[in-house]
């Protein structure tokens, strides 16, 4: 056990990006209350972001990702807030999930059970799980904390399991990590912008072929 300030600008005890966390199980029901006025109920897990509340992050992306495509990926999704509500929201497109926490995995698939949503929800390191799959979106609050390495293998990975046309959108802290992701972002799609910037948070997206 050991205190980290993450990329999200938060004191973590443990850190989540791991297959087998060690801190003992607690369980806290958190509630999202959307700005239209939803209001969406998780079990949230100790050893898995973010514990007992919603992030600020998380909700800044659900409220102002760019939905378009039919099938959309939510990598690093934790007990699965951001592809759970984007489903309860917009009903027609496919969401699959995937964490390489398997306490975060169990629980993304007890919070689509709880929700009422069908969602394909696996256990693996970033795409290790996706294997030949290819999505029109990709979202994620990332895990800066766990390093550059981990981070860059994400946007990388994002690219090559995106279609063509497809968007990576990525939330974070713009001068807690956000900077060089965006950074990196652009090195590797050739653009990038952001779709809403508040309180120091900003969400980047990135487009397949729109700077090719």
């Amino acid at each position: 056990m050991y205190n980290l300030i993450d990329g999200r600008g938060e004191k973590k005890m443990e850190h989540y990006f791991i297959e087998e966390p060690k801190t003992p199980l607690k369980i806290v029901q958190a509630k999202l209350r959307l700005k239209n006025g939803h209001i969406y109920l998780f079990k949230t897990p100790s050893g898995v972001f973010s514990f007992k509340r919603i992030d600020k992050a998380t909700k800044l992306l659900i409220e102002n990702c760019l939905i378009h495509g039919k099938d959309i990926l939510d990598i690093g999704c934790g007990y699965g807030v951001i592809g759970i509500t984007l489903k309860l929201e917009n009903p027609d497109i496919n969401i699959y999930m995937s964490d390489i926490n398997k306490r975060a995995a169990e629980f993304a698939k007890i919070n689509a059970k709880d929700n009422n949503i069908v969602a394909e929800i696996r256990q693996g390191d970033l795409y290790e799980c996706w294997k030949g799959y290819k999505f029109d979106m990709i979202i994620s609050n990332p895990p800066i904390v766990a390093g550059k390495k981990v981070w860059q293998k994400l946007i990388d990975g994002a690219y090559e399991h995106l279609k063509s046309g497809g968007s990576l959108q990525l939330v974070a802290y713009h001068n807690k990590g956000g900077k060089s992701i965006a950074k990196y972002m652009e090195t590797v799609f050739k653009n990038v912008d952001y779709l809403v910037k508040e309180g120091g948070i900003r969400v980047y997206i990135s487009k397949k072929g729109a700077g090719e």
